[in-house]
């Protein structure tokens, strides 16, 4: 069955790219700047969500995975004078082979157990990073060429929002499709029931380590526009442990095992993050407040939110977003 299966669907859809790939026109290069951020969490976020969404297969190691996309198309780039685009390549390749190492042990292990081990690995990645100076600069990090397509530089915030967007469309297009497909299924049964999955003649060792390529796949992919397109420059200070968790919320607050719940789960967060930024200074102004007491409130609220959303929202957004369009189609009939 087509994604798009009505006039109003195509409508809709071409509206919704017309206004984003617009958005330059008139926003600012603060409101740039956030939506590239936006649309780099996307990706990743959408890998983590085939992942842990539609496969069942917990990891606490996201930000490592997008680490080492980074560096890969960062040394690719910088050290060798590798294109952009096929160092862009290069770091979903490379983090898709890293991530079918580490999810060798989901084969033997799951829930709490192969969570730990992805905790393992993005401590190991990063270890390695930083202790391999000679390639990735060690602790004192290395500068990142900005991104450039056939000899055009992107440098402002503009060009690097419409390269972000084109592969954040992109991503969210063969997701979809994939979760359709034959792969996709066999994903959700695993995540179901993986012995009943096997019972039916699904090779768990085969689904989930391709749920782990494709997963980490995306985070390289994201990896490598955020040093290119947002970053400029790379240390393992900006893959932290905390961003692993937070992609975990990002997808529990948008809803798992839905195509849409990343986009609402990564966009309600960083809007919230966003928010909080510009209070804090209100705050500190206004109020005599402990030393470090604004710096603390955005985790504070960022638990908050989790814990209210598993109580009272547990499906997410994206299952709050299907109860509003069954009642818009309802709205007619229903006098």
């Amino acid at each position: 069955m087509a994604i798009f299966r009505t006039k109003t669907h195509w409508v809709l859809l071409i509206a919704l790219l017309v206004i984003l790939f617009t958005a330059p026109l008139y926003w600012g290069n603060r409101w740039l700047s956030v939506a590239n951020l936006i649309g780099i969490t996307i990706i990743a976020a959408t890998g983590l969500n085939i992942l842990t969404g539609y496969c069942g297969q917990l990891s606490i190691g996201h930000a490592g995975f997008i680490a080492v996309g980074a560096y890969t198309s960062a040394v690719l780039t910088s050290r060798f004078e590798v294109p952009f685009l096929v160092g862009l390549i290069a770091a979903g390749l490379a983090a898709g082979l890293i991530g079918l190492i580490f999810g060798i042990p989901s084969v033997r292990v799951k829930g709490f157990y192969l969570a730990i081990s992805t905790i393992a690995a993005q401590f190991i990645i990063l270890w390695i990073i930083n202790h391999w100076r000679s390639v990735t600069g060690g602790f004192d990090g290395m500068r990142v060429p900005e991104a450039s397509i056939a000899g055009f530089a992107l440098r402002s915030q503009a060009s690097q929002f419409y390269l972000i967007m084109v592969v954040t469309v992109a991503v969210v297009y063969l997701a979809k499709n994939l979760a359709r497909t034959r792969v996709g299924r066999a994903f959700v049964a695993i995540r179901d029931n993986d012995l009943a999955a096997e019972v039916m003649g699904i090779n768990l060792f085969r689904y989930k380590l391709l749920a782990f390529f494709v997963g980490c796949f995306l985070a390289g992919i994201a990896g490598s526009l955020q040093a290119h397109a947002y970053w400029g420059s790379l240390n393992t200070e900006n893959f932290p442990l905390v961003d692993s968790i937070l992609y975990v919320g990002m997808i529990i607050i948008g809803g798992l095992g839905t195509t849409t719940g990343p986009i609402f789960g990564v966009i309600f967060i960083r809007m919230l993050q966003y928010g909080i930024m510009l209070i804090a200074p209100v705050l500190e102004q206004t109020f005599t407040l402990p030393a470090g007491f604004t710096t603390g409130i955005g985790p504070m609220v960022f638990g908050l939110v989790i814990v209210l959303f598993l109580i009272l929202e547990p499906r997410g957004l994206a299952h709050r977003w299907q109860l509003f369009k069954a009642s818009y189609r309802l709205w007619p009939f229903s006098y």
